[in-house]
């Protein structure tokens, strides 16, 4: 009984599929018959698509071609739609099915449908460069990365060209997303902070993960790029934050956003904020995960220094300095708190102290217990504050607690 079933299931799988076979090549024949009109052709795509076949082949790409082929025979209006809608007809199904055997064919597509040409809406556009995206084929990568380069700096107030451009730009990023290619990124990136609708600055927000796991070189370009101000960079370090990124490119970029913290000078209170927010952000990432180069040493010094000689020192960048500082316990990090402590003893004994330095001993002492050094110099200071009388009993107190930590 189980043996009738089988080979009656065989045979209705076989009907089926020879049913289907049949149908298409009757379909694909109607297709490509000469007399045609645009309208037949839309038409017969529609009852493909209707008829939910489950195995089209190779019916897909080949009436893509001949849709190219009868494009310079457009006479009319009606023609010019019925033959856009045929091709969003076709570009979705190669979507669907995954099909790479158009990719070439795609791309002609995208030159005919381009934004470019203001005939062109940006619908037939956007479909295909999804389905390029979808087919995995990254032949035509670096043209959709050149458009939508372009397409960035197409900024422009007229609500039509606005919507034409913003459907091409969902194309592009649909189809970067989908390659999976670092090439991607950067684009996707100014799209999301581009002057474009929300909704599609939210959907290359989306994308950016899923573009690349580590965008690191990338980042590094934005942060270290002259023209882009303290905004951008910012953004662009707080996405290199939510990827998946290994540790250490994680540390390699927090020592550049550090040191271009610093190195874009500026009146405007809202760009320094965006400076300081990168670099105290930075501080923390190295604090936890390490110093990717010796280049992190001159930039934590001026993150403690510059602030220290401010008339108005953000006290928490100080400390997360100090804080940074105390957990790398390099030799380079001890050298630096042991100058800060030195410099602030030379103060306790000139009579230039305050409420500022004394906050900077309480933090920069236990600092350098902390880390452990067995630096005798350090030993030696900490010694000698534990010994002065220019200090209170609260502050010796600091100092013999720190050389219990360093013991010996």
């Amino acid at each position: 009984m189980k043996r009738i079933t089988i080979a009656i299931l065989v045979l209705l799988i076989g009907m089926t599929v020879f049913a289907q076979s049949a149908s298409l090549s009757y379909y694909a024949e109607e297709f490509n018959r000469s007399g045609a009109t645009f309208i037949n052709r839309q038409r017969i795509l529609e009852n493909v698509r209707d008829a939910n076949l489950t195995e089209t082949g190779d019916f897909y790409p080949n009436a893509l071609k001949t849709l190219l082929i009868k494009i310079p025979d457009i006479k009319t209006r009606e023609d010019w739609e019925a033959n856009e809608i045929s091709a969003r007809m076709i570009c979705q199904a190669l979507a669907a099915e995954k099909n790479a055997d158009a990719v070439s064919d795609l791309w002609q597509l995208i030159q005919y449908f381009d934004i470019i040409k203001d005939v062109n809406d940006g619908l037939a556009m956007q479909e295909a460069l999804i389905a390029m995206g979808q087919t995995g084929d990254k032949t035509y990568l670096e043209h959709i990365v050149l458009r939508l380069n372009d397409i960035n700096t197409q900024q422009t107030s007229d609500a039509e060209s606005r919507r034409r451009i913003q459907r091409a730009v969902a194309g592009c990023i649909s189809a970067l997303e989908a390659l999976h290619d670092i090439s991607g990124y950067r684009p996707v990136f100014f799209v999301y902070v581009g002057w474009y609708e929300q909704s599609i600055r939210n959907m290359a927000h989306n994308a950016l993960p899923d573009i690349v796991d580590d965008p690191a070189d990338v980042i590094i370009e934005i942060i270290r790029d002259t023209s882009n101000n303290p905004g951008i960079k910012l953004t662009a370090w707080q996405e290199m934050l939510r990827t998946n990124a290994p540790d250490s490119s994680m540390a390699k970029v927090a020592a550049v956003a550090l040191e271009m913290g610093w190195g874009y000078p500026t009146s405007d209170n809202a760009l320094q904020r965006n400076s300081n927010t990168m670099r105290k952000s930075a501080i923390d990432t190295i604090r936890l995960l390490g110093a990717a180069d010796d280049s992190v040493y001159p930039n934590l010094d001026k993150s403690y220094s510059n602030n220290f000689a401010s008339n108005s020192p953000d006290y928490d960048e100080i400390r997360k300095t100090i804080d940074a500082l105390t957990a790398l316990k390099t030799d380079n990090a001890v050298a630096l708190l042991y100058k800060y402590l030195r410099d602030l003893n030379d103060r306790r004994r000139s009579g230039v102290w305050g409420n500022k330095e004394r906050q900077m001993m309480q933090w920069v002492v236990p600092a350098l217990g902390a880390t452990g050094t067995k630096s005798d110099d350090v030993r030696l200071l900490l010694t000698t504050i534990m010994n002065s009388q220019d200090y209170t009993g609260t502050e010796q107190g600091w100092a013999r607690a720190a050389l219990r930590q360093i013991g010996n």
